[in-house]
């Protein structure tokens, strides 16, 4: 966070992806789910309770994508059980796929270390071979882009959470950051999330194991990180044709990465365009991308009804306590703050009427990463993406589209919204949040200088 407030300019035009044509549109292909395969579970908790006991059954593959595996006693725990599962299962075939700059660096704010990756080589000398950890490089650096693709497969089940993998998503100590778990029961699916990892990860020179010795540099890899850019740019699900019937929901898988001719950022906007009542949008940190932006007041002039549940700015994993030494990174949570009085002030008459619905979500120290896209009663938008412009233009990220025409999922989808809004408040206007001036003194120091110079469309646009 210093040396984004201390860079220069030249730092936004790092943001411009490859440029590629862009496609025609056409109908998502799909996979027929029955709607009885599709389980919301309903915590933490829970989460960590369906991926011990998926991994503890796993008879053929396990297929873990997270920004990271952390080395603390959630993270073990998950390591130490993929372990066990190979010891029992010899021929389980186990592959652990996570950020690459993510998994060689400390903390924020924390002393210099090896990382996570440190971990993963003591446990593989430790069990020995079998379980497979590689880190993905989706840009040189990691402040220009990360590995941000969700999903976990083992066997024929899919287990799809914003989550990654340490003590605060699993709930371990008490404490939990709160996301959104789904389970899906499907081969087709889990073959198609199973099989573009395969093809695109692991056949690249760009992808290295970091459970063995003699990790490469950064700097040699970046002929490779380059060209594997330019792979991910054309890659895609693969998804035979199929047809929906009775009782299914039809999922499509898709990818999003760069600015343009991005899958999943068109079938956002094109599923925010085609609402004709209702949008509910997920989001943990407000900071949303112009397009977006954009639509929502489109929607809001045609009198769409729109809901926004973001977290509390206590409530945001970067947020410092009173009291605690501060650091720059602190700033953000404030600065996301800003952006939402901004967007409730243009709006506050439509929050008058009960047409546009802001949610602030806070429940003790806990924290808030929930993301994903309801619009009407028969489209769901499952995803790791945080709706923001770093997602939409920087990190590699998927999503799950479920349209369910029967509405055979409306019920879960009803009682995970209850759910959510049992810790949440609605803003009455953009007063009801704290006065700036209320600020630390750092804090409202840090923002003086931000705004002096411009840069906090800069940072919006990078964190």
């Amino acid at each position: 966070m210093n040396q984004l407030i201390n860079a220069p300019g030249r730092l936004a035009r790092r943001m411009l992806p490859f440029r590629r044509k862009p496609r025609a549109r056409a109908e998502l292909p799909f996979f027929a789910v029955p709607a009885a395969a599709i389980a919301v579970l309903p915590d933490p908790a829970a989460f960590r309770q369906t991926l011990l006991r998926l991994i503890a059954q796993a008879s053929r593959r396990i297929v873990i994508v997270a920004l990271y595996l952390q080395d603390d006693d959630g993270g073990r725990e998950v390591l130490g059980a993929l372990h066990a599962a190979k010891l029992r299962a010899p021929g389980l075939r186990i592959s652990v796929f996570v950020d690459w700059h993510r998994a060689q660096r400390g903390l924020i704010g924390k002393q210099k270390s090896e990382g996570n990756a440190g971990m993963y080589r003591e446990l593989a000398a430790r069990f020995g071979p079998g379980v497979d950890l590689y880190g993905v490089p989706v840009q040189n650096r990691e402040l220009f882009g990360v590995l941000h693709l969700k999903g976990f497969v083992i066997d024929d089940a899919v287990l799809y959470s914003g989550a990654s993998l340490n003590d605060v998503y699993l709930v371990r100590h008490g404490r939990y950051r709160l996301d959104r778990y789904h389970l899906l029961q499907h081969a087709g699916l889990a073959d198609a999330m199973a099989g573009f990892v395969q093809r695109h990860f692991v056949g690249s020179d760009a992808v290295r194991r970091l459970d063995l010795a003699g990790v490469p540099s950064t700097k040699s890899l970046q002929p490779a990180i380059r060209e594997f850019r330019q792979q991910l740019q054309r890659a895609s699900y693969e998804v035979p044709p199929a047809t929906l019937t009775g009782g299914e929901v039809a999922v499509t898988p898709l990818l999003g990465f760069g600015r343009s001719d991005n899958a999943l950022n068109e079938a956002l906007l094109e599923l925010l365009r085609g609402a004709r009542e209702r949008v509910l949008l997920l989001t943990p940190y407000f900071n949303l991308p112009r397009p977006v932006r954009a639509v929502l007041g489109q929607l809001l002039r045609h009198g769409c009804r729109i809901d926004i549940m973001v977290g509390d700015k206590t409530a945001n994993d970067f947020y410092i306590p009173p009291g605690q030494p501060f650091k720059t990174i602190g700033l953000l949570p404030y600065l996301y703050e800003n952006n939402l009085r901004r967007f409730a002030r243009a709006h506050r008459r439509h929050i008058d009427s009960g047409q546009l619905n802001l949610y602030l979500w806070r429940d003790g120290d806990n924290s808030y990463h929930l993301k994903g896209l309801f619009v009407d009663d028969d489209v769901a938008v499952l995803t790791g993406n945080n709706l923001n412009p770093r997602a939409w233009s920087l990190d590699l990220e998927n999503g799950l589209v479920l349209r369910d025409p029967a509405h055979l999922l409306q019920a879960k989808h009803a009682a995970e919204w209850a759910a959510l809004r049992r810790h949440a408040v609605r803003l009455s206007d953009d007063r009801a949040l704290e006065n700036p001036r209320r600020y630390p003194a750092e804090v409202r120091r840090l923002l003086r200088r931000v705004n002096r110079v411009r840069l906090d469309r800069l940072v919006n646009r990078l964190l």
